[in-house]
């Protein structure tokens, strides 16, 4: 039986040139960052892990949750988990907790891949592929004032890349969202998959006004036109939206996802393992879905770490999702890594090594690390 010895959190950050600043229609971000959780075990092993959140308040939490940990099994740390929620319940589940949870989650499993000499993929369900496709994820809002031109600057480049997908951004109103969709079919080309997300911005009359406007240019799913537990205005989408309508990405419970199966808000589930609860959590909300026969895209915006745990998850499901792709450059996803995920044809290498197949950069900490 293999032990934690211990648990630690390290911030990191990639300040962005002030020109490229970009984001959603709630506002623009001048950097990226997540929160490296890096777990020991008494065999000398280590685990990697992500977990969203500010960096402050993920390791305020670390040192709570920690005593819980240390001199655990790291196959029983699911255990673990639901005990400090058991005891935290009373005060409900701060998003935060949750995401520290999730990235010890899936350094848990790394670690227990390498223990056990497989990746884990064959830990959670079994390895079905060896790729996995992904979505070109961007279309952002800049902080230009041409915003159309911007948007053709982003995608220009990938006209006719190997992407079956892209995903650009809406929500400031539904007449920009018209002109924007518009302008992406024309530039993906009508062969191509377009989703669109809106970030939560709209209310339920605003995104449905949306929806009608840019339903002929043929969406494949409109993402987060809600805000995350606005249930009322889901079901309301539900029973009048003339696309589907993806959610997901900011839930933090499983008892969350469930609410949104059981009354078939989305058609579409998109967690985010690094903000959900990891593996464990990611593999009950498939459950669910397969239950009503929902389809899932695991959302990954962050580093190379969580991008590795999403294609894992990916590859071990029966039908192969959609995994979110960053389509612009992303350090804290390619030099984070001693060797970045492959890319080719428009899918995803599943890494083949044990545990999450990857390994930090040798300058990684140093050139990322925000302490």
């Amino acid at each position: 039986m293999s032990r934690i010895r211990d648990i630690t959190m390290v911030p990191l950050a990639q300040v962005m040139d002030p020109s490229q600043a970009c984001g959603t229609a709630r506002g623009l971000a001048h950097s990226r960052g997540a929160g490296l959780v890096l777990l020991a075990t008494e065999d000398g092993v280590q685990g990697l892990g992500e977990a969203k959140g500010p960096a402050g308040v993920l390791r305020a939490y670390l040192d709570i949750v920690k005593p819980f940990f240390a001199g655990a099994s790291v196959f029983a740390q699911r255990g673990v988990a639901q005990a400090v929620l058991a005891r935290t319940d009373h005060r409900g589940r701060p998003d935060a907790l949750v995401a520290l949870l999730g990235g010890i989650d899936i350094a848990a499993h790394d670690a227990m891949g390498k223990l056990l000499g497989v990746p884990v993929a064959d830990l959670i369900g079994g390895r079905r592929r060896e790729r996995v496709p992904v979505y070109a994820s961007g279309g952002y809002f800049t902080a230009d004032d041409d915003q159309e031109a911007a948007l053709a600057a982003q995608l220009e480049p990938l006209h006719g890349s190997a992407y079956p997908a892209f995903k650009i951004r809406l929500g400031r109103s539904p007449e920009e969202d018209l002109s924007r969709v518009r302008m992406a079919r024309r530039l993906v080309g009508e062969g191509k998959l377009l989703v669109v997300d809106a970030d939560g911005a709209y209310t339920a009359d605003a995104a449905l006004e949306s929806m009608r406007r840019i339903a002929p240019f043929g969406v494949h799913w409109f993402g987060e036109p809600l805000a995350p537990q606005d249930w009322g205005g889901y079901s309301d989408l539900a029973n009048r939206a003339p696309m589907p309508v993806a959610a997901g990405e900011l839930l933090c419970s499983v008892g969350d996802f469930r609410r949104v199966v059981d009354g078939r808000l989305a058609a579409v589930l998109l967690p985010d393992l690094a903000r959900c609860g990891g593996f464990e959590t990611a593999r009950a909300v498939d459950v669910l879905a397969a239950a009503e026969h929902l389809r899932l895209s695991p959302r990954c915006g962050g580093t190379g770490v969580g991008l590795a745990a999403a294609v894992q998850w990916a590859a071990s499901l029966a039908t192969p999702p959609l995994v979110e792709y960053d389509a612009g450059p992303n350090p804290l996803r390619d030099a984070l890594l001693a060797e970045p995920l492959r890319l080719r044809g428009g899918m995803l290498d599943v890494p083949g090594g044990p545990g999450l197949g990857i390994d930090l950069a040798p300058d990684a900490l140093a050139r990322f690390g925000a302490e």
